[in-house]
């Protein structure tokens, strides 16, 4: 992209160097105010016009692009610094502190998972308690079959 835009510098400043050479000869009395006259050639005038409309657009240009290039390396530097900083959780989002967050974790309050109360109790170890089984474990006596539901605390 470079390449094109010298190209097209060269290409314009070869035009005004061809207009210059070809209108040098005339002489142009310029008024600018009632008491202020000029005296000058037509490239002179050609090229302080183009510097009026060109300079002012490309300071504006310039301080935008400064701008821009700050806030872009302000974001990449922000980027990189989160990306390298741990996220340290409160104690409210993992209260027992077994890996699991307490929104996701049924027993937030028991660091193995386990379940201390009796009505949820879990007697083979598959980590569903009693309770909630369709074929809990069977008991001294009792006899259950499978999809048998068994109520809490019976």
């Amino acid at each position: 992209m470079q390449i094109v835009k010298t190209v097209i510098w060269v290409l314009l400043l070869v035009a005004l160097l061809l207009f210059s050479l070809a209108n040098w000869d005339p002489t142009v009395t310029v008024r600018i105010w009632d008491g202020i006259v000029v005296d000058t050639k037509i490239p002179a005038i050609v090229i302080v016009s183009f510097l009026i409309g060109f300079v002012p657009m490309w300071l504006f240009y310039r301080g935008t692009r400064w701008r821009l290039q700050r806030k872009v390396a302000s974001l990449e530097n922000a980027a990189r610094t989160a990306a390298v900083t741990p996220v340290a959780h409160g104690g409210a989002l993992d209260a027992d502190r077994d890996g699991i967050p307490d929104r996701a974790d049924p027993h937030p309050l028991t660091p193995d998972g386990t379940v201390t109360t009796p009505t949820r109790t879990d007697r083979d170890g598959d980590g569903v308690p009693d309770a909630v089984e369709a074929d809990p474990p069977a008991t001294s006596g009792a006899t259950t079959g499978p999809g048998t539901y068994r109520a809490p605390g019976a």
